[in-house]
């Protein structure tokens, strides 16, 4: 029995050391550097951040997999969790080819994605492309409701007129919420 399950044990280190590699390694560009990383469980997608205990902000680089034709997205919701009610950070490729981001409130199933500001403050917003992966960098606060929030990703494959499109309805992007705790080192 032993031998067999070397190559599972193998396997799973590999794992465990990719994941590591991806989130908590990760350099990012302009020697950003964060100290707390999660690997989200669907859509291939790290929440990196450093939250400030004196000013209750979060500084926030949420990268996923991503064409360079579609779009990515992280949210807080305040009101609940999922997509309606959220405050999201949205990057994509406008029409003149350069990466931006900017503030959208989800408040219907309805696929547009217009700028809005947010119930929160968000300061040094924007957005980079690299090796297959969009980047939001933000950050947002003060936070008002402790350190754990809902949160809520996402990606979808096209923009029309510089508006994100529709995401599909498959069910890793169903289950793209969960919550999360910004004062954990994770």
């Amino acid at each position: 029995m032993a031998p067999s399950l070397t190559p599972v044990l193998l396997f799973s280190l590999l794992f465990l050391v990719t994941s590591a590699q991806n989130c908590s390694n990760y350099t990012f560009t302009a020697n950003r550097t964060f100290t707390s990383c999660k690997k989200l469980p669907y859509l291939e997608a790290y929440l990196h951040w450093n939250y400030n205990f004196s000013s209750t902000k979060v500084s926030i680089a949420y990268r996923a997999k991503q064409d360079s034709t579609g779009w990515v997205a992280w949210a807080t919701n305040p009101t609940g969790q999922g997509m309606i009610g959220s405050q999201a950070l949205v990057a994509f490729h406008n029409s003149n080819g350069s990466t931006i981001a900017h503030t959208t409130q989800i408040t219907s199933y309805s696929p547009s994605m217009l700028k809005a500001n947010l119930s929160f403050q968000v300061s040094h917003l924007s957005a980079e492309y690299s090796s297959s992966e969009m980047i939001i960098f933000a950050t947002i606060g003060p936070l008002d409701n402790g350190t754990t929030v809902n949160h809520v990703w996402q990606a979808g494959s096209s923009v029309s007129s510089n508006i994100p499109q529709m995401h599909s309805l498959s069910s890793p992007h169903l289950h793209s919420f969960g919550k999360i705790d910004f004062q954990t080192t994770a």
